[in-house]
């Protein structure tokens, strides 16, 4: 799996997510190799309230990464609904543009309710 990951596979990442999400144990023992095998990579968090431009930014700063030969990966948490229990999904149609990159990677993630904006299995 960790050799899938690291050639860009995305079906291989968006299954992992999955089960991260899902809170599947059997991803634990994998988590000390996975880390290894980011070789350095950034994590960069933007927040802000609806209409503030994080989209916009994080456009902006997938361009300049790409510009300088970095895979790009974004995990786009997203408020969960009161009312349908669902996300609202639409970080991702913003950046639609870096959608047929294959070195970008999108995932738009539920809140799943809690109120830091970011689940706990995805912290």
């Amino acid at each position: 799996m960790i050799q899938e990951l690291a050639s860009g596979g995305r079906r291989p990442l968006a299954r992992l997510l999955t089960r991260i999400e899902n809170g599947d144990p059997s991803v634990r023992p994998l988590l000390p190799e996975l880390f290894a095998a980011g070789h350095g990579a950034h994590v960069v968090g933007i927040t802000g309230p609806p209409g503030s431009g994080k989209s916009t930014l994080v456009s902006a700063l997938i361009t300049e990464w790409r510009t300088r030969g970095r895979r790009v990966g974004i995990l786009a948490v997203d408020p969960s609904s009161p009312y349908t229990r669902g996300a609202i999904l639409g970080d991702r149609i913003r950046m639609m543009e870096h959608a047929a990159d294959r070195d970008v990677f999108m995932r738009s993630m539920a809140s799943r309710g809690e109120l830091g904006g970011i689940a706990a299995t995805t912290w």
